[in-house]
């Protein structure tokens, strides 16, 4: 057994000054607050969950779809011990083998899961997604995903105007899989018989759906006002302003909120000319866009980076610090069904991350085993 202290510690979302965790097997075996005898103890550090990153397309120059080890191991440092592992619209072939790919790296421990990101969605909110290969689901491709997958794709994100859509959404659910909306140019009265259907999760809200009017609402608000549903923003600084941040989390609470990176190839590296989905992405001080177009094209962020922005973004006091842990932590763990993750308590992995200060990584560990 190993104790670990540090001089504030998350425990179950509240702030201990000081507090520990004791960790054997790669599970947390007891936790608690004020001083203790200790095998690693950072004193001016904040230990949290380590973060949960529901929504991510790769890093280190690679896609998950090319080289999962390489790019999870990127997240990995920067904090993310759990999360999917995102791929974007392709043809249906390569589709599945990528598929194939993803599920042999889920049963290996690299990720958590798949995310397909696609290739269901609406061509007029397509953004960096092949339009050529945009299509409606049938039966037949949702049967080969499935059997490709044997269990391990975890969420799905479509258009519920698309046709069948709400039927498959009721299909996916019966499977297990959590249903996202996004993508999408649906209304809000659809998006609510999505939702009924059993959808509950908005994919990165605002971003690649219609656009909110007061006399169209569409389905920004139709996603934020239901308690069933969580919400991804893409908190990088550049997808979306901070007001709009804080209403979100004022609206919906942290605890229907999950942060999310949305990051692709060149999380990570330098900038320079990369591919997604087999197009071209251009990244200039760290942002991406399709070549030639003004169109946002993922992400560079890690998870670490978003946490940061969040207790910036709403203080610097205990209240912030608990929040951000929900947001990258809590709420998207308990949103994917992944009991074990995203909290710091008795019998759960031990997925930690060490804070210095100005909240930058000094350690992590995943399932018990520090990293680096």
């Amino acid at each position: 057994m190993s104790v670990i202290a540090a001089g504030a510690v998350v425990l179950d979302g509240r702030v201990h000054r000081p507090g520990w965790v004791s960790v054997a097997d790669g599970r947390i075996t007891d936790c608690g607050s004020g001083p203790v005898r200790a095998d690693a103890e950072f004193g001016d550090g904040v230990l949290v969950p380590g973060f949960v990153d529901m929504h991510c397309h790769g890093g280190a120059g690679v896609s998950y779809a090319d080289d999962p080890d390489r790019a999870a191991a990127l997240h990995a440092a920067h904090g993310t011990t759990g999360g999917l592992a995102s791929l974007v619209t392709a043809s249906p072939e390569a589709l599945l083998a990528q598929v194939r790919t993803l599920a042999a790296a889920t049963r290996r421990g690299v990720v958590d899961g798949i995310h397909l990101e696609g290739p269901w969605l609406s061509g007029l909110h397509c953004g960096a997604h092949d339009r050529g290969q945009l299509r409606a689901p049938s039966d037949a491709e949702v049967d080969a995903l499935l059997v490709a997958g044997d269990g391990t794709i975890r969420m799905i994100t479509l258009a519920p105007e698309l046709p069948g859509a709400i039927a498959v959404i009721r299909r996916l659910v019966d499977a297990g899989i959590v249903v996202a909306v996004g993508h999408t140019d649906a209304g809000y009265e659809l998006t609510q018989q999505a939702v009924d259907a059993g959808a509950t999760v908005g994919t990165h809200l605002f971003n690649a759906m219609r656009a909110l009017h007061h006399r169209e609402p569409g389905p920004v608000p139709a996603l934020l006002s239901d308690p069933r549903v969580t919400v991804e923003l893409i908190a990088d600084g550049v997808h979306l302003h901070a007001g709009v941040i804080r209403h979100v989390v004022a609206t919906a609470g942290p605890d229907r909120v999950a942060l999310v990176t949305d990051a692709m190839a060149a999380a990570g590296v330098s900038d320079g000319a990369f591919t997604l989905g087999g197009l071209d992405v251009d990244v200039d001080d760290g942002v991406a866009r399709l070549h030639g177009t003004t169109t946002i094209a993922g992400s560079t962020a890690t998870m670490d980076r978003l946490f940061a922005a969040a207790v910036r973004l709403f203080g610097t006091d205990d209240a912030a610090l608990a929040d951000a842990v929900r947001m990258t932590s809590s709420t998207p763990a308990r949103t994917l069904g992944l009991h074990r993750a995203g909290v710091l308590a008795a019998g759960r992995d031990a997925d930690l991350v060490v804070l210095d200060r100005d909240w930058r990584v000094s350690r992590v560990m995943r399932r018990g085993a520090w990293l680096g």
